[in-house]
């Protein structure tokens, strides 16, 4: 793992702020350590750490009725717990935002992380989610200020794929 994100991670929580999300729903992973912890220390910005992913996408939605707007934080590992909620944002068409952090690509330590690594963008654009992938950390902002803006302004479920290129590689079994 990499031990900086090259500032994509600042550059996300000012595109937070700036796009008025203040409900950050998490299962953490390493590769968002960064921008969670900044969530965190403002107090204009909730972070509701989940047990499972699935929670995250209710809770956005119930959120979103409230007039919050909320995005959902995951591993790509993570997306196969989700995959029944987005029936709720495709039905409803309501905003779904998501930032995901890649696992089991180029680097990969850990053979469990291959197949949902490898599926992750097709199962999301089978429930009707629109993946933008960041394969350079330059790309992370740009891409997840279109996905605020479809999200939101177009009542689109929308997920920025972060490749492992960006996050960096763990190790397995050491």
């Amino acid at each position: 793992m990499s031990d900086t994100d090259d500032g994509w991670s600042g550059e996300v929580f000012g595109l937070i702020k700036e796009a008025g999300i203040s409900l950050i729903t998490t299962v953490p992973d390493a590769g968002l350590t960064r921008l969670l912890n900044m969530c965190s220390k403002d107090p204009d910005v909730r972070v509701v750490t989940l047990s499972t992913e699935e929670e995250g996408v209710g809770i956005g939605y119930g959120a979103w009725l409230g007039g919050t707007r909320s995005l959902l934080c995951l591993q790509s590992s993570g997306t196969g717990n989700i995959i029944n909620g987005l029936a709720l944002p495709a039905f409803a068409e309501s905003p779904c935002l998501m930032l995901v952090t890649m696992r089991g690509q180029e680097g990969e330590g850990n053979p469990a992380q291959f197949p949902m690594g490898r599926a992750v963008a097709s199962v999301f654009e089978a429930m009707g989610v629109t993946c933008l992938e960041a394969t350079d950390n330059k790309e992370v902002a740009s891409y997840f200020r279109q996905a605020v803006d479809m999200a939101f302004g177009e009542g689109k479920a929308v997920a920025v794929l972060i490749a492992q290129q960006v996050i960096g590689s763990k190790t397995f079994g050491k």
